[in-house]
């Protein structure tokens, strides 16, 4: 199988995107020349891992994703319906969000067009439209009641343009016609996208100002958004909130492989308890470090144990697809999900946008 061929398989994630270029088992020093051109820091912020990937136009070829920066903010309040946890990213979000604006050279008094891409019938797709109903708007006082506006607010404009089975418009043509229209410095674009880890859904906020293609979450790419298309930069903000059925399937093979690894060492260790290995009274977490070796995974399921991570999802979906069982697939509590997400994600985008607004005291997650 050829290496580009690898990344159809489908993730919105640039971080995604580069982890599976050099999840072939190559050297170090091959994986360092092979992506050259795709430069990943990672670091922590109030205890939450911040993954910086920056891709120039040779990175751009490798790993199938546009050229710029991409930030990913890793988070488990939303999940966890943890309030404070939800409040705390929602700052580190506005952090990473006037971090990206002061990259684009775009300055603290620019106006700006926040659109909210997705379909609002569609729970998981309803993420845009969402954000949008809890943006602070400030244009129409800066048109109209200037005197009212205090220092540190700037000019900010919202919409959802829904979909175009819906409208039967392109976004992008709507968009411009906005743009023509009250003419903001730069757009924030908001929308749900896919992931190909389980782990990811809901959990993982991507920051981008390499543009977005509306609807690529569920492979229903439309017209791109970004600076080439519209003149203005373009910052996108996108959450997973789907996976295919391929992905579920070979992430849920991955952990009865740790799970058999966890249990394999457990009963290699000197016993300390009494309570058997397998009975877990807590939150279960399997890691890497629980995946046993390939010589092992073998012995125990056959040829399955001894397929690649790519030659598993290859094979899951030579099954699946033609059976027309490749479904897209969320998690059963969608709704709230989504509802707190947009919660984090408006509160975040205000404090960026507004230098006046405390993001501590601007919340909305109290119920």
């Amino acid at each position: 199988m050829e290496r580009n061929e690898q990344l159809e398989v489908r993730t919105d994630l640039a971080v995604e995107a580069k982890e599976m270029y050099v999840s072939e088992g190559v050297s170090s020093q091959q994986q360092k020349e092979s992506t050259s051109g795709v430069n990943v820091i990672e670091k922590k912020i109030q205890g939450y891992t911040i993954t910086y990937v920056e891709v120039n136009q040779e990175g751009e070829k490798k790993i199938n994703k546009k050229a710029g920066h991409y930030i990913t903010l890793e988070s488990n309040a939303i999940k966890k319906h943890d309030t404070d946890g939800q409040q705390t990213t929602a700052e580190v979000l506005s952090q990473l969000l006037a971090e990206l604006l002061i990259k684009n050279e775009i300055q603290a008094d620019e106006s700006c067009l926040i659109v909210g891409l997705g379909n609002g019938y569609v729970t998981p797709d309803a993420l845009g439209p969402e954000v949008i109903e809890k943006i602070l708007v400030t244009k129409h006082l800066f048109d109209h009641h200037p005197e009212l506006v205090e220092e540190g607010y700037r000019p900010v404009a919202a919409f959802s343009p829904g979909v175009m089975g819906v409208t039967g418009v392109e976004t992008s043509d709507i968009i411009n016609g906005l743009i023509a229209q009250i003419k903001p410095a730069f757009i924030i674009a908001i929308d749900a996208l896919a992931s190909r880890s389980i782990e990811r859904v809901n959990t993982t906020i991507q920051l981008s100002d390499a543009g977005i293609h509306p609807g690529s979450g569920v492979g229903n790419k439309r017209k791109e958004l970004s600076k080439e298309t519209f003149g203005i930069p373009v910052i996108a903000i996108g959450v997973p909130t789907v996976v295919d059925a391929v992905t579920i399937t070979s992430d849920t093979i991955d952990y009865v492989f740790k799970h058999f690894g966890r249990e394999l060492n457990e009963q290699d260790k000197p016993a300390k308890s009494l309570i058997p290995a397998g009975l877990n009274f807590g939150e279960k977490t399997l890691t890497e470090e629980d995946m046993p070796h390939a010589e092992k995974r073998e012995a125990i399921f056959g040829m399955i144990g001894q397929l690649s991570d790519q030659e598993k999802r290859q094979l899951i979906s030579e099954v699946l697809s033609p059976l027309g069982h490749n479904l897209m697939v969320t998690p059963k509590e969608i709704d709230g999900l989504i509802h707190d997400m947009a919660n984090v994600i408006a509160t975040g985008i205000n404090g960026a946008l507004h230098q006046h607004i405390d993001s501590k005291v601007a919340n909305s997650f109290t119920r």
